[in-house]
This record gives C-alpha cells, structure tokens and sequence, in this order.
C-alpha cells in the first residue's frame, strides 16, 4: 500500500510550519469531543485481546461520552482541577478513557507500566502526591501494598472488577452521567500530565507535560514523522506506562483524526504473532522499538502478509542499517528512525519526503531548532561531537516539557544558555543530518580515547551471529576503561571463544581499532528498564564486578 507523504518539501515546511496555542485549551474537550462534534460516527478506537479477536470498537462520539462518565467518577471521589491520579493499567481502552477523564477535569494523571513493584508505586504515589490510584485486578495487591506504605492516596480505583474497600470503575462509569464535568477550563500552560523517568542512572524524575506542549505538540510527531492520514490505522508498539504510549496511543493520531490499534498483549511479545496481527487487522501505519525490529529480522518475513501497511517507524534507541535493510528487502517499506525522549515530543527524525540515510537520527522536526552545541552553547560545525540541543530562546517551542517538577536544581541544570540540554550526544554531518554518539554520560574514554557506545553497538550488530548488543566502560587498570560488549546471538548461535574473537576482529574493521570491545560476554537478553531501554547502569556495575 502506497501514498504520496503528507510532507512533500522538508525545508519549505520547516520554514512555513507554526502551531498555533490558543491562551485555554484542553486537548480532550478541544479534539476528541470536537471530532465528536462533526464527525460522531469516525472511528478512533480498535481495541484487540491478547489473541487479536476484537474487544472494542470506540468511535469519537464514544470516547467522548466514556471520558465524562469517567471523569464524572473520578469527581464524585473527590478528584479535581490539579490533583494527581496515579494510572497503572494494560492496553485496555480503560488507559485511554482514565487519561481523557482527568483531562476535562483538570486533574493530572501519572501513568505507570503495569510491570512496576510495590516499591516503584510507593515511590511514585509518595513523590506526585497522587488522590487517587487507578488500576486492574492485576495490580491491586501491589497498589493497595503500596498505598499503605506511601500513606495514600485515599481513593483506589479498580478497572475491569474490584475487591472490597475498591471502587468499582466499570460498575460506577456504567451509572454515570454522560453530561461534561462542570470545571473551571484549562489554560494550555495547565498542567497535562507527568510521567517519571526510566531512571538508568539514578531515581526517577517527574517531567512535567503541559496541554500545549503534548495535546498540540505531537502533531508533527503524527503529522510528518508517522505521516498520518485520517483514514489510518496506527499501531504503536508500547507500554502504556512510558511516555511513547502518549507518541502513539492518545495526542497526535487523534488529532489528525486516525484510528489508534490498542492490542492487549501481555507479557514477552510473540515477534510472529504481533506480525500476525498487522495484516489480519489491517494496520496501515506501525512504530516499534529497535528491539523488536531486531528480533522481526530473524523471522521469516516474506511470509507476512504486508499489503495494508505503507510506512514503518522507530524511536526509543537508534536503529543499525544492517536490520532497516532486513525490513525493506521483505517489505518494501524503509524503517524511519525518530529520536525524543519523555521530556519532548518528536524532535529529530526521518521522513518520507527525504532521503533516508540508514543510522541516521534524520532532521530536526519542523517546529524545532535542534543544534549540536559545546558546554558553553556554542554550535559545532560538521563532524564536531557535542550535545543535542534544543534553543528555547527567544521563543520556547511547543512540545518540550515545562519542568521537572518539584526539581529547580535539575530544571536549571537541562535549561542553560539558551537551549535544552538532552543530555544524548550526536555528531551533525555536511548535509545536517544528527548521528547518535551517546547518552553524555554513557562515554567511555580509554587510553584518552572518548568513545560512544552506539558506534560500537551499531558495529556489533553487522555481524551475522549478533541480534543485540550493549557497550560499556569496565575499569582497566592501564587505560582507564576499557570497552566491555554484552551480546545476545541470534538463533543457532553457539557461545564460544571462536565466536567471541570473531566478533571483535569484526569490529575493528567496521569501525576504528581502538573502538574494539576487549571483553565480550555473551547473554540470553540485555537488562532493560520498564520502557525497553538498556539499563546500562547495571552492565557498568557487572563489568566492575559489583
């Protein structure tokens, strides 16, 4: 399936392309209820269970109603304009209807991934100062342990059949009202949302979302990244607890109107069922993280039926060539790479109108002025490594948090001279494409040598018995550090000393010598934070033998 791209001329769009904020806006009350408005019968919702068999079909007139229902509930709990609501719930439309609940009431919610312990949700409910906890029967025990440690919050809300001393949420929202919570309307500078961290180097912090920055941020991240249309079907791989849910699940598809997949999968994906899915359901438009791109390389891809869907994204870590290649040989479809994080929406990526060059981060997104800057601000030419940065003066953007929240010392940290600091580190080239070096504080410097770990990882995973890496600095007591590969071996792979050397002659003729990884180890998966992102943190702690 085909279509010419909603985005024709990058640079005339970037030169032309500004969003609008109005002073009060609520992006559930001015986009989903107004598609409700004209065009009640649009489908916006497609919700599958586990196996893929129907569950729910949502139109807007149906979120719209659902949302005041939930939000009237939430009201009667006592639940207001700027109160937190901690949000722990699977791929079930219940995430999305909680979320647009607390948006027409004001309140805030704080979603978290179903795979959080008693500890991480104590953590949360204490530090967001959450009213209200909202979940399903699979994680009642653990929110109820820990709201007693946290000391709240005094309201528990169970989707999907409640034990005693819950409030029932399907049973309450059946009884509802449907009528619009009577509240005081939202600025666009109110508070939308607040998502923690992965924390892959220290304890979670609170990005604060406003309903400008997400509810009309992400419209280039669907319009021209994802390159929706209103008659897509959009699938967005994700746990509803990281922040790429809010890419894929709920603002910018809704926006231009589309239809979002909402597939209920639990536990460790099935690569060739959730493949399965993608022509049985008819999914036009698809975001995955490189993980799992990674893992659909190994499969038999021809055999899939690929004839509903006409574009392919990724975000969450850079994707290596070798698999982009994999894909377009099965599918005829280039993987398109984005790069954010939760403090932003889409800020670099690669688009269908330009050329594509494979483990290329792509261009700045239209609407973002993204340099590679020095410590002091000032922007590198070509070659030059430094840190992705966003200029926030003189006009702050739409689509980058406000603030860390409760977190001055962290905000003035990011927020200096002029810009936003990430905190990821990238090279620009003569064409002003972003190549991904790092995380700032990911770098290893050997023998005075500064190397990222992608460069090495991107090299390690050319190699044909390679389906995943991770690179880390391990203390040598003659360089300093030195580099240190953990490596998942593709299927019929055997661990050997054989396998190992090869792996590292492999890379230091990929890339430069001094680049090679000097201790390889060989793992059956990478340690990852609940959003899929590698834990590095806990591979430097194994490769100083913590």
């Amino acid at each position: 399936m085909t279509a010419p791209p909603t985005m024709t001329d990058y640079a005339a769009t970037r030169r032309s392309y500004r969003l609008e904020v109005p002073e009060r806006f609520n992006y559930a009350r001015d986009v989903v209820d107004a598609w409700a408005a004209r065009a009640p019968g649009r489908r916006a919702l497609l919700a599958v269970s586990d196996d893929g068999a129907v569950q729910a079909t949502y139109t807007f007139a149906d979120l719209a109603s659902a949302s005041n229902r939930v939000a009237n509930v939430l009201a009667g709990q006592g639940v207001g304009k700027g109160d937190r609501v901690f949000v722990m719930l699977p791929r079930v439309p219940a995430w999305q209807l909680v979320l647009l609940g607390c948006f027409k009431l004001g309140a805030v919610p704080v979603p978290g991934t179903m795979q959080l312990t008693v500890r991480d949700i104590a953590y949360r409910l204490d530090r967001c100062g959450a009213v209200a906890a909202v979940t399903d029967p699979d994680g009642v025990e653990r929110v109820a342990a820990a709201s007693s440690e946290a000391g709240g919050p005094a309201s528990l809300v169970c989707a999907g059949g409640a034990p005693a001393g819950w409030l029932a949420l399907d049973e309450e929202v059946a009884r509802a009202s449907d009528a619009p919570p009577a509240v005081t309307p939202t600025l666009a500078s109110d508070p939308l949302l607040v998502y923690f961290t992965s924390g892959t180097t220290a304890q979670p912090k609170m990005v604060l979302h406003t309903h400008a920055s997400y509810g009309i941020g992400h419209d280039p991240t669907a319009r021209f990244w994802m390159d929706l249309r209103p008659d897509d079907l959009h699938w967005t791989l994700s746990d509803t607890g990281w922040a790429k849910a809010a890419w894929g699940k709920l603002f910018g598809q809704w926006r231009i109107g589309s239809t979002v997949f909402l597939w209920d999968g639990r536990g460790k994906p099935d690569l060739e069922h959730v493949l399965a899915l993608v022509g049985r359901h008819g999914v036009t438009t698809f975001c995955a993280p490189p993980t799992l791109y990674r893992g659909f390389a190994q499969l038999d891809l021809p055999g899939f039926d690929w004839s509903s869907l006409r574009h392919c994204v990724a975000a969450g870590e850079p994707l290596d060539p070798e698999t982009i290649a994999v894909w377009v040989d099965a599918t005829g479809l280039t993987i398109h790479d984005g790069y954010g994080q939760t403090e932003t929406t889409n800020l670099v990526a690669n688009f269908r109108c330009m050329p594509v060059k494979p483990g290329s981060m792509g261009l700045p997104v239209p609407g973002f002025d993204v340099h590679v800057v020095d410590d002091e601000g000032r922007p590198l030419g070509p070659g030059e490594e430094g840190h992705i940065a966003v200029r926030v003066e003189p006009q702050r953007p739409v689509g980058l948090f406000r603030e860390y929240w409760q977190d001055p010392e962290r905000t003035a940290e990011v927020f200096r001279h002029g810009y936003y600091y990430t905190g990821d580190r990238a090279v620009l080239d003569e064409d002003g494409y972003l190549w991904f070096s790092s995380r700032a504080d990911d770098l290893i410097i050997s023998a005075g040598y500064r190397i990222g770990p992608f460069e090495v990882e991107a090299a390690l995973v050319e190699h044909p018995a390679v389906v995943e890496a991770a690179v880390v600095g391990a203390p040598d007591p003659q360089r300093g550090h030195i580099v240190a590969a953990y490596v998942v071996l593709a299927r019929g792979q055997e661990p050997s000393t054989d396998l190992a050397a090869a792996i590292q002659e492999h890379v230091k003729q990929v890339t430069a010598p001094y680049k090679y990884p000097r201790v390889v180890e060989f793992v059956d998966e990478l340690p990852k934070t609940i959003s899929g992102k590698i834990r590095r943190v806990e591979l430097r702690a194994r490769a100083a033998g913590a």
